[in-house]
């Protein structure tokens, strides 16, 4: 499992796909692009789409993810994405009550039961106090992380 920190935002498309029974249908799909504004989400967006797209598409709409932070699970049964809300638990020295401060994360996993799993793994390893506020399932088809040019042609002469 590994972590990765930065500016997400979900880009939606809109194209028409060839369906299982051979018939055309306009679809619309959710990915994830790591970007640092809203025009290079949508060059990152139409840059990654074009490979898997062969006729036109459209970008309708952007926004900033409700995340910073993705765990992803790098096994072939994961093959979906669940946004998790946590509530991280502190006292306050001076009242001696409790507060709680909400995170999101977007963790890849097979099941919501794998996605918990996989939280659990996660921040199993740290010494902050938590509580899974939420754990639902996204719609969200691929998130692309930023790779660099050198890590681009380091994949091309791996393969």
């Amino acid at each position: 499992m590994r972590s990765r920190t930065a500016n997400w935002f979900e880009c939606k498309i809109r194209y028409e796909k060839i369906m299982e029974d051979g018939l055309q249908k306009k679809v619309k799909e959710t990915y994830t692009v790591d970007a640092l504004s809203f025009s290079e989400a949508e060059e990152r967006i139409t840059e990654e789409m074009s490979s898997y797209i062969s006729g036109e598409f459209e970008v309708t709409d952007i926004k900033k993810a409700p995340y910073k932070e993705i765990f992803f699970y790098d096994e072939p049964t994961a093959d979906r994405w669940y946004k998790t809300k946590l509530q991280f638990i502190t006292i306050d020295e001076k009242t001696e009550k409790e507060k709680r401060s909400a995170v999101s994360y977007l963790v890849q996993a097979g099941s919501l039961n794998a996605a918990v799993k996989n939280i659990e793994e996660i921040m199993g390893g740290t010494m902050i106090d938590y509580v899974i506020a939420a754990v639902a399932e996204t719609t969200l088809m691929d998130v692309f992380e930023y790779k660099t040019r050198k890590a681009v042609d380091k994949t091309v002469s791996e393969e």
